[in-house]
């Protein structure tokens, strides 16, 4: 078969291998940029600004995620690693999609099923690449599979249990429009039947109309017949579960995302101790609240892979005392009326960074939010001790950016890293 793949990432590089295993497939590399990892030697390779419209004699072209299928011209079939995965996994599948809490709810879910016994394995941004491990993976397992928007771009068929969390506006810079992002989004139950299960966040607009049109047995969260938290336990319908402590990472939208951890494995398990072992058990990711250091009575918290501005406004919901936060960053298309609100209902000032720190100024000048400052062409270590020279003892400095990180950092986790080095290098009073 005559192959292209189409991105040549840390996905594509995985793409390659997956298809090269076999010695029959010719295949070629095609990029419009320079990539970042190396080539293989020999493989044809298609470059330059239109190499994604000169894939027409392929008999099959495997996109990278973030490439969106109008992008490429061919007279094959378009398909990616997902597509691959989900047609060839012999294992059950949970999917979990969402514009935030994705790589939390789909750990919790893990190690939930971990403690009842089950082989697991976590795959996508959050795990391991889904072609590296196919080969492995048996009937018996299951595979918790932590699912984006681009992902489920053009996927055609749906996991057994379909996870959909809380929805808002992101990666119009990727995606045409809102609808083409929720539609994407929609796709991980397009294809479940009545013996399917779809658990969605039933306060989010965008998640219940994804559920309206789904054929599988929709359970909303959080809901008294099912997982919810009362008088500070978790309980699913009427059985207790555990304390709300028993869960080691903070923040009120992490019970919600614990709640749907919940309602995903009782189809599997119901076993009450292995849930309570697997909430116990999760540490948090790294960049997700995660605590970093406390310097003259101000604690310091790395939150960078809050890209969007609802995971902004999370963050800032979780801690009560005096608040210094940073925002800003890459544009991903995101509206920042609501964070600009939120940030009024605060004892907080806000340092602005980045390409978006004009938009979310403008947003806070509209809600009347005027105790921010923008660093033009910042460093990190210089935001960081600025956020020193504003914060007071008792309080916190959030890097909660509410935008994607490119053009200042590499990624997020870079972002973190820099935040977190910086925080270090402060000195006590």
């Amino acid at each position: 078969m005559k192959i292209a793949i189409a991105g040549y990432g840390l996905e594509g590089e995985s793409n390659y291998r997956y298809y090269a295993s076999d010695a029959t497939n010719q295949i070629a590399i095609a990029d419009e940029k320079k990539t970042a990892v190396e080539l293989p030697k020999g493989v044809e390779v298609i470059t330059g600004p239109n190499a994604f419209l000169k894939l027409q004699d392929f008999d099959l072209v495997v996109r990278t995620a973030g490439l969106a299928p109008r992008k490429i011209k061919t007279n094959g079939k378009i398909w990616s690693a997902t597509n691959e995965f989900f047609a060839k996994c012999p294992a059950m599948i949970i999917g979990v999609t969402g514009s935030k809490g994705k790589g939390t709810t789909a750990s919790l879910i893990a190690g939930i099923l971990k403690e009842a016994g089950k082989k697991v394995w976590l795959v996508g941004n959050i795990g391991k690449a889904s072609l590296d491990i196919l080969g492995e993976i048996d009937s018996d397992d299951i595979v918790i599979f932590e699912l984006s928007s681009f992902q489920l771009w053009d996927i055609e068929k749906s996991p057994h249990i379909a996870v959909v969390l809380f929805i808002e506006q992101e990666h119009l810079d990727v995606h045409a429009s809102m609808e083409e992002y929720v539609s994407a989004k929609a796709n991980i139950t397009k294809y479940q039947t009545k013996e399917d299960y779809l658990i969605y966040n039933k306060s989010n607009q965008y998640a219940t109309g994804i559920a309206r049109s789904s054929s599988a047995k929709a359970i909303g969260y959080t809901d008294e017949e099912t997982a919810h938290v009362k008088d500070g336990n978790f309980y699913y319908n009427e059985q207790k579960i555990c304390s709300i402590n028993s869960l080691n990472i903070i923040g009120m939208h992490n019970l919600d995302n614990a709640c749907a951890a919940i309602d995903a494995v009782w189809p599997v398990t119901n076993d009450i101790p292995a849930i309570e072992r697997g909430l116990r058990d999760f540490k948090g990711l790294p960049h997700r609240l995660q605590f970093v250091r406390e310097v003259d009575g101000v604690r310091y918290y790395d939150d960078s892979i809050a890209t969007t501005p609802s995971s902004a406004i999370a963050a800032l919901k979780t801690f009560g005392s005096k608040k210094v936060i940073i925002l800003g960053g890459s544009s991903k298309g995101s509206d920042f009326t609501e964070l600009a609100s939120e940030l009024t209902h605060h004892d907080v000032k806000a340092i602005l960074i980045g390409d978006e720190a004009a938009n979310i100024a403008e947003a806070c000048k509209s809600a009347g939010f005027l105790d921010y400052q923008i660093i033009d062409d910042p460093k990190m270590i210089d935001v960081v001790a600025l956020a020193h020279s504003l914060s007071s003892p008792g309080g916190v400095v959030l890097l909660s950016p509410a935008s994607a990180s490119f053009g200042l950092f590499i990624n997020y986790v870079d972002r973190g890293d820099q935040f977190a080095a910086g925080v270090r290098a402060l000195r006590r009073s």
